[in-house]
């Protein structure tokens, strides 16, 4: 039996706590509602997610977890009120971060989102909720390749469109990425290497440095090294208890004045889009940890990056953005990148699951929600065009 609550979701309540609501009241209310009824799934779910959002990262697998063993599935109506679309999304369980976004890429749409959970313990379920398309939103990762591989299996003859199919996912494996996209034409992907913790110190050996260390499985800049020197390596394995690592060269890509430069693009059906871009003077640069909240000439290059972005950025690494879609054949999948010092198309990561949100507080960021909201346009048409039922506009607002 299904929980009849609805559910909140993980959007609505980042933007809460965002607001400087009370989330820890919120979350008392959720867990005596859990209590008080054995299938409020939907309670147990939003209680994950706040437990995710205020940072009790294991609390909120646990409580997940449990919300998962009364009900896989999980529905969120569309912002509108009136469905225009109905999209079923696979995921797995774990972290926000472990599936995509798609409930923030979905903001403001008339797109009816389901959620379904599967896993070692979650089984394939012999009959699918109504769709009219199928998104696979599960996370390449070593864990989830054999999930992936019994999807491509299950999903070969399904009747309905299918996007980020499930056997390209791997393809974005950072040392799979690297070895797939290295002769697409004005592009460079450092080349990568996975290698086991005990292989590592005959592996740096054998390099030259310097060079990116960084285990398997980490994101936002967790786990990873910068080694001068093979001396460094000692320390590296001191500081990180991974068992497997991507070993690549690092590549000085500082702008003239010194910066470091990195910036998120979202390939949405093949045509590129701006999410962010991230200036700092630390070669380890991602938006948060470039502090564009203190500093208004770092959010001006971005909104002018963004405003240039189709006649500049896009046009100048036109073939590369073409020929990672042409090898990856995603349908949606997040780039970070930068300008290479030869002026090729950079490339750290590809990945279907980055964070892309419209989250940035206006008064900072004013050029911000016009910008996601093209971006989340185009999703939108993307699916339309897959399903075979075009039309349906985003409009989001923020007071």
């Amino acid at each position: 039996m299904e929980d009849m609550r609805p559910l909140i979701g993980c959007l609505p309540l980042f933007r809460m706590a965002q607001a400087g609501r009370d989330l820890q009241a919120l979350a008392e209310r959720l867990l005596d509602q859990a209590k008080r009824n054995v299938n409020a799934a939907n309670a147990l779910m939003d209680l994950a997610w706040i437990f995710s959002i205020t940072g009790e990262h294991s609390t909120a697998v646990s409580t997940q977890a449990m919300a998962l063993t009364l009900q896989q599935h999980f529905h969120l109506p569309p912002a509108t009120g009136e469905t225009g679309l109905r999209l079923l999304a696979l995921m797995t369980p774990g972290e926000y971060m472990f599936n995509a976004p798609l409930e923030c890429l979905l903001e403001g749409s008339d797109v009816a989102l389901d959620l379904l959970f599967l896993g070692p313990d979650l089984p394939f379920p012999d009959q699918l909720p109504p769709h009219d398309l199928l998104y696979v939103a599960i996370r390449e990762s070593k864990e989830n390749l054999p999930l992936l591989r019994t999807l491509a299996q299950r999903l070969a003859s399904h009747p309905m469109p299918v996007l980020n199919a499930p056997g390209r996912l791997p393809w974005t494996a950072r040392d799979e990425a690297s070895s797939r996209l290295s002769t697409v034409p004005g592009l460079f992907m450092p080349p990568t290497v996975r290698v086991t913790r005990e292989a590592l110190e005959t592996e740096l050996r054998e390099r030259d440095f310097p060079l990116l260390v960084r285990a398997v499985g980490a994101h936002r800049g967790l786990d990873l090294m910068k080694l001068d020197s093979f001396v460094d390596t000692a320390h590296c394995l001191d500081t990180m208890a991974a068992p497997e690592f991507y070993v690549s060269p690092f590549v000085d890509y500082r702008s003239a004045d010194g910066q470091f430069r990195k910036a998120r693009v979202a390939l949405i059906d093949g045509r590129p889009h701006a999410v962010h871009l991230a200036i700092s003077d630390h070669w380890m640069v991602n938006f948060i940890n470039s502090h564009p909240e203190m500093s208004p000439a770092k959010r001006a290059e971005e909104a002018a990056f963004m405003a240039g972005f189709d006649a500049d950025f896009a046009q100048r690494h036109a073939a590369a953005l073409a020929g990672i879609h042409e090898r990856l054949q995603l349908d949606y999948v997040v780039l970070d990148c930068a300008d290479a010092p030869d002026d090729r198309l950079l490339l750290f990561e590809v990945d279907s699951a980055a964070i892309v949100h419209a989250n940035d507080p206006l008064d900072l960021y004013p050029h911000k929600l016009p910008q996601m909201r093209r971006v989340f346009q185009a999703f939108r048409d993307m699916l339309g065009r897959a399903s075979g039922r075009p039309g349906g506009v985003t409009s989001i607002s923020r007071p």
